[in-house]
């Protein structure tokens, strides 16, 4: 297959099957098969880019023949594919998950035309290489989202989708003013071309403008303190299914574009621009985690954990050293598939009692010990508990951290870590350890609850697998940072000529280091 088919797959796949769903309303099962059979296909069509990344090097197409900067440029590397990877990996699980999870009337109305629609957009941002199809991509997302929250018309339901809708508008408003200042600066919105212009723009303090701008409207989506009041009102309110998929992936797009932006085009000012970065994941950290603490219902806790484990991700953008951002990404490959899955637990958990409350899910443990094992697994790693998946990446994080003098970082990831643990253990002491077998039908699992053990499990043993061979996806983790740190490859995929700013002196190798940000 040639590299530009393989290229469009994971968003052509997503799209013929948004279209047959929608096609096939009134048959729910064949539209479930068709889901699953879709989201296992783009997991295979990202693999196989990997494979094609790791022989031939970062790929690149323009839509239509046309090349950069006129034509639509999709570009794969070693970062942008990791994350096709991962979150085809939760799609899969959802699509088993949902099975039981969403009901007739959701199916009727649409789950899997939009479900299919939003992994378009989520493929999409993680594939182009302009950022007005970026906003494009952003906007598809929105659209998908939105009615996925509101599906169901509850009041909660709408209340949150509203809250939710209105602040990423506000994200969008900024994301346009940035990309018209942008444009005007240089002439061009293709990232590869921006990153050799703007060096060269003589108003750096433009150039620093324009920068916040970007910041301000992708912390929104990736709920940055102090932006991420819409996430905790909007992600407990739909179905386990949809919760575990926003959990995952919604956020992780917004960290995406931050980490491609201020490592590809704003490295000028890294002294303002990454330190500013840096009180923003510390701050994200702590909001997030004391929030956490105190909330009595199950996801809930988890859509405050979301916010606090942004902030580890983009500790390690804010570092801005090559191991750094070797953290950043394991981090978010371990945290999207820790996160998710701990949403499909809470999903199961109120399968068998009707609640999210921890002041009424009891005895989970004595009736469901295989859930109480499911529950451990990512909530122990979620608190960086080793040797899990969560304490390799902090590991990585806090060496980076220490490596570059930012001690008051590292030592605020440490103690929001511990947090972290006290508010896993309250979930486990409060929902799993009281009461008896009789409290919760022991012996007789549901089978609903029995196909949503699937993809848990699946999951829990993905958390496993990156907690033993923690090695290969490391080494992943360093090809990224690597195209991460030295544009000059992803410039050369992209326009066919190599970066002319490459002796730039924000552009450093894997044993160097940027400099301004580390010990502020």
């Amino acid at each position: 297959m040639d590299s530009h088919t393989l290229l469009l797959l994971p968003l052509l796949i997503p799209f013929v099957v948004a279209v047959a769903t929608l096609a096939l309303r009134t048959r729910p099962g064949l539209q479930k098969a068709l889901n699953l059979i879709g989201m296992t296909g783009i997991l295979a069509a990202s693999i196989a880019l990997l494979v094609r990344i790791g022989n031939e090097g970062i790929q690149a197409t323009g839509l239509g023949g046309w090349p950069a900067p006129f034509g639509i440029m999709m570009v794969a590397d070693h970062l942008s594919v990791i994350m096709l990877i991962v979150s085809a990996l939760i799609g899969v699980a959802v699509a088993i998950y949902a099975i039981p999870n969403v009901d007739a009337q959701r199916v009727g109305f649409g789950f899997y035309p939009f479900m299919n629609l939003l992994m378009v957009g989520i493929n999409g941002a993680f594939l182009t290489g302009d950022l007005f199809n970026l906003y494009v991509w952003f906007e598809v997302m929105l659209i998908s989202s939105f009615v996925l929250i509101v599906l169901g018309n509850t009041e909660e339901q709408l209340a949150g989708g509203i809250k939710y809708v209105v602040i990423n508008l506000v994200s969008s408003l900024f994301f346009l003013a940035g990309v018209g200042m942008i444009y005007g600066l240089t002439g061009t919105l293709n990232m590869a071309e921006l990153a050799m212009a703007l060096p060269q723009v003589e108003q750096e303090g433009l150039v620093t403008v324009v920068a916040m701008l970007f910041l301000v409207s992708f912390g929104i989506k990736a709920a940055l303190f102090p932006l991420f009041f819409w996430l905790p009102a909007s992600y407990h309110t739909p179905p386990a299914a949809v919760s575990a998929f926003f959990a995952g992936l919604l956020t992780k797009v917004g960290v995406y574009a931050l980490i491609r932006v201020f490592t590809l085009l704003f490295t000028q000012d890294v002294g303002f621009t990454h330190g500013l970065l840096l009180w923003a994941a510390g701050l994200t950290m702590v909001s997030g985690v004391l929030a956490a603490a105190i909330q009595t219902d199950f996801r809930k806790i988890l859509s405050f954990h979301i916010i606090s484990q942004i902030g580890y991700m983009i500790m390690g953008l804010a570092l801005f050293t090559p191991l750094a951002l070797i953290g950043a990404v394991f981090y978010i490959v371990h945290h999207i598939i820790v996160k998710a899955n701990l949403f499909l637990v809470s999903g199961a958990a109120n399968q068998l009692q009707g609640t999210f409350s921890l002041k009424k899910l009891k005895g989970l443990y004595a009736a469901h010990p295989l859930m109480a094992v499911l529950f451990v697994i990512p909530a122990f790693s979620l608190a960086g508990f080793p040797p899990l998946s969560g304490f390799w990446a902090k590991l990585i994080l806090a060496k980076a951290g220490i490596e570059a003098g930012a001690y008051w970082i590292v030592a605020v990831a440490m103690a929001v870590g511990l947090f972290t643990m006290y508010s896993m253990s309250k979930v486990w002491v409060n929902a799993f350890l009281p009461g008896t077998d009789e409290d919760v039908d022991a012996g007789r699992t549901p089978t609903a609850v029995r196909v949503m053990y699937l993809p848990i499990g699946a999951l829990a043993a993905a958390t496993i697998f990156i907690s033993v061979f923690a090695g290969p996806v490391y080494e992943m983790a360093e090809q990224s940072a690597d195209e991460l740190m030295n544009s000059s490859a992803y410039i050369e995929a992209v326009t066919g000529h190599e970066e002319s700013v490459a002796d730039s002196a924000t552009r450093v190798d894997l044993d160097g280091r940027a400099g301004g940000v580390h010990a502020q």
